[in-house]
């Protein structure tokens, strides 16, 4: 399998004899995209200071962003990162579609946005990545709380007759706990491997602001020590200052 291929085709589902690694089989929680229209999505951004292609001077705004749907170059906006901002709560909010994809390029200065049919997807958990007033949910945080769990665990238990009062997995989705991403959006997605990743992550990252050098070199070698002397553990990833927060989390069934 390709390093592509990860979470979309199962590594283990194949045929024996001679078909073997030739036919690949989707994963089980993969979702094939079945497309929905564009034109909203267009004027959701033109009310939103899109300027359209055809009334574009590249004189004006030689640094703006292109926008582009489905393949075809429809605007620029100046301001692309509160423009994705804002297309992204939209299909957080359940507004847009979600199998919908929004692709940012920083460095070619491109916004790609695709609601095509036929692209293979995945699901993966949502991070916020601001604090949250309403919710209580802190910048770094699964926005899978434990109520949701808690009521998700009562639904089983208990299964309600009213099909509105039921959240399962659509109701997930609907409410941004979970996202579909496709392969080219996953390349611009910070994903961690499990939620324990991510608290650790966060805890290492303020100590990245609090610590001095020399405690940070003694955290450093006590877990190197830790390491050695315990030898099947799982090694955890090493803080990149460079990285500013995951974005999604993995989900292992």
């Amino acid at each position: 399998l390709h390093y592509t291929h990860w979470g979309l085709v199962c590594p283990a589902e194949t045929p024996e004899g001679q078909a073997c690694g030739l036919v690949k089989n989707l994963s089980l929680m993969c979702y094939v995209s079945v497309g929905s229209p564009a034109d909203p999505l267009i004027d959701f951004m033109i009310h939103r200071g899109m300027e359209v292609v055809e009334e574009y001077e590249p004189t004006r705004y030689p640094h703006a962003t292109k926008i582009f749907v489905n393949g075809s170059w429809v605007g620029v906006h100046s301001d692309p990162k509160h423009l994705v901002h804002q297309v992204l709560s939209t299909r957080r909010k359940n507004v847009v579609q979600f199998e919908v994809s929004l692709v940012r390029d920083i460095r070619d200065r491109e916004f790609k946005i695709f609601s095509d049919a036929g692209r293979v997807m995945r699901p993966v958990f949502t991070v916020q990545q601001e604090d949250d007033d309403e919710t209580g949910i802190q910048k770094g945080q699964l926005i899978l709380t434990k109520e949701l769990v808690t009521k998700l665990a009562q639904e089983q238990a208990e299964p309600s007759d009213d099909p509105s009062e039921k959240l399962g997995w659509e109701g997930l989705v609907r409410a941004g706990v979970i996202e579909y991403l496709d392969a080219e959006e996953e390349e611009t997605a910070m994903i961690c491997m499990t939620p324990e990743d991510l608290e650790l992550y966060r805890e290492q990252k303020i100590d990245e602001a609090t610590l001095t050098v020399e405690e940070r070199q003694a955290k450093q070698e006590a877990e190197k020590r830790e390491q050695e002397e315990e030898r099947n553990k799982r090694l955890k990833t090493k803080v990149n200052p460079t990285t500013h927060v995951y974005t999604h989390c993995e989900i292992h069934p």
